[in-house]
C-alpha cells in the first residue's frame, strides 16, 4: 500500500471547506489526475453517495467507482474501487483561529493482482500527484467561495 499526505490551508471556514469537497465530483476542479467524475445517485449526499470517477494515470485512463463512507463535520473518507486498486482518500479539517481551514489530505492505494508488482514504482509519481493537489485545492475552495 502507498499512502501520501499533504497539509494544506483553505482560506474558507471548515463548513464551507467541507461544503465544497464533500462532493466528489468536484475533483475536476482540484485533482489533475481526474478526468471526470459524476454523481450516479441522488439525493443529500451521506454516507452512501456514489460517483463514477474517470482518471488519468500515467498516461492510462481508468475508472473507478467511489463511495463516501465517513461525512463528519470535520472529516470525510471516499473510497474508490476497481478491479486493479482501491483508493481511499481521507480528509481531516480544523478550523484555524483566523478563520482559514487546515486540511489534512490523505490518499491510500492499495494495488490488486499483478498491478500489486509495480508499488514499489509508482511512489514517486504518487507523491507528485499528491504535491499537485496541494497546490490547486486552495484555490479551488476559494473559488467556491465567491
Amino acid at each position: 500500500m502507498i499512502t501520501v499526505e499533504r497539509n494544506i490551508l483553505l482560506a474558507a471556514p471548515l463548513d464551507s471547506a467541507v461544503a465544497y469537497l464533500e462532493d466528489f465530483g468536484r475533483t475536476v476542479e482540484w485533482d489533475p489526475g481526474t478526468v471526470h467524475c459524476v454523481r450516479v445517485d441522488e439525493g443529500a449526499l451521506r454516507p452512501g453517495a456514489t460517483w463514477h470517477n474517470t482518471s488519468r494515470f500515467r498516461g492510462r485512463t481508468t475508472e473507478l467507482s467511489y463511495r463516501l463512507e465517513v461525512r463528519e463535520p470535520a472529516r470525510l473518507v471516499f473510497v474508490g474501487t476497481n478491479s486493479t486498486v482501491v483508493a481511499k482518500d481521507e480528509m481531516l479539517f480544523e478550523a484555524r483561529s483566523a478563520g482559514g481551514t487546515s486540511l489534512t489530505y490523505r490518499a491510500s492505494f492499495l494495488f490488486k493482482g499483478l498491478a500489486r508488482l509495480a508499488t514499489p514504482f509508482l511512489r514517486t509519481e504518487l507523491e507528485r500527484l499528491a504535491d499537485a493537489v496541494a497546490q490547486r485545492l486552495p484555490s479551488a475552495v476559494a473559488e467556491y467561495e465567491r
